[in-house]
């Protein structure tokens, strides 16, 4: 069991890292990717040469004989929501981390750049069932509590249900919010909950992937375990054809997911254990703030 001590330490080591990394390269990016839900009003005033003339007020001008605009600011404070997996699946990990310690350190740059930008953030942990759901708030300590819990939460069960997963999400923001959903999406079944989810939610999806996954070192006769079903086959490394068949089929069911993504016109951060994760991630906020841009 890991100590109170140890949980702090490292807690506060991803914290010092990871508010480096938003105040330098990320809360700006943020800002300008992630708009609010709409203009608040906030007074009246008079004309300026250059004031776009569609916001005058033109009861407010008849009064006073002379031409007054209305000023508006943005309404910036949304909800992000962080649905992560942590089914079995996400303890593999063949280089330096874990899936789930990857999706752990990504999810902590997106929760401290939405707190630096006044946003609140919230928390869902899944397997094929809710494993844990704290509510949206702002803070630190609200965000620390976020990381720890991604971190250190023993999941009750092993399979994922990414279906179950997106429909508790429809049910419970009742209004528009940003949903990070991070999973190595091994799973099937949930187009139609994810086409739900992405009309009602600005939807992004990270991929966390590991190497193993996409071929296998050729080491012999190994006996390969699915993670969240106990499921296991005897499995001849040393044969090229079985190793390429293996590599290939991987290969289509993550293309088959980017393709569903497309669709969906979901966008997709591809995040993997032996790489760093801030190019991928630079990458997604440069290129949908060019999206966005008028």
């Amino acid at each position: 069991m890991i100590d109170t001590k140890s949980i702090l330490s490292r807690l506060r080591h991803i914290e010092i890292r990871t508010r480096r990394l938003v105040d330098t390269s990320f809360a700006g990016q943020y800002h300008s990717v992630f708009k609010g839900r709409g203009m608040n009003f906030e007074e009246v005033r008079e004309y300026v040469p250059g004031d776009d003339t569609r916001s005058i007020d033109w009861n407010v001008t008849a009064r006073m004989d002379k031409p007054f605009v209305k000023k508006f600011t943005e309404e910036r404070e949304l909800t992000v929501m962080l649905a992560v997996d942590v089914s079995a699946s996400g303890n593999y990990g063949s280089v330096h981390s874990s899936k789930r310690e990857l999706a752990a350190e990504v999810a902590a740059i997106l929760a401290f750049s939405a707190v630096k930008n006044n946003d609140k953030v919230g928390l869902l942990l899944f397997t094929d069932q809710p494993e844990l759901i704290i509510p949206p708030r702002k803070g630190r300590q609200h965000t620390l509590r976020l990381i720890r819990d991604m971190l250190y939460y023993e999941p009750v069960r092993k399979k994922t249900d990414l279906s179950n997963a997106l429909t508790l999400l429809n049910r419970l923001l009742t209004r528009r919010a940003v949903v990070f959903l991070i999973s190595d999406f091994l799973d099937q079944h949930f187009e139609k909950t994810l086409a739900v989810a992405s009309r009602k939610h600005d939807l992004i999806a990270i991929e966390i992937c590991d190497p193993g996954e996409f071929e296998l070192p050729e080491v012999g006769l190994v006996t390969l375990e699915d993670a969240e079903t106990g499921r296991q086959i005897e499995f001849d490394t040393s044969s090229l054809a079985a190793r390429n068949a293996f590599a290939a089929l991987e290969e289509r069911r993550r293309s088959e997911l980017h393709r569903l993504f497309q669709k969906r016109n979901i966008d997709c951060i591809v995040l993997r254990t032996d790489r760093d994760c801030l190019p991928p991630l630079r990458s997604f906020f440069l290129t949908r703030e060019r999206r966005l841009a008028p």
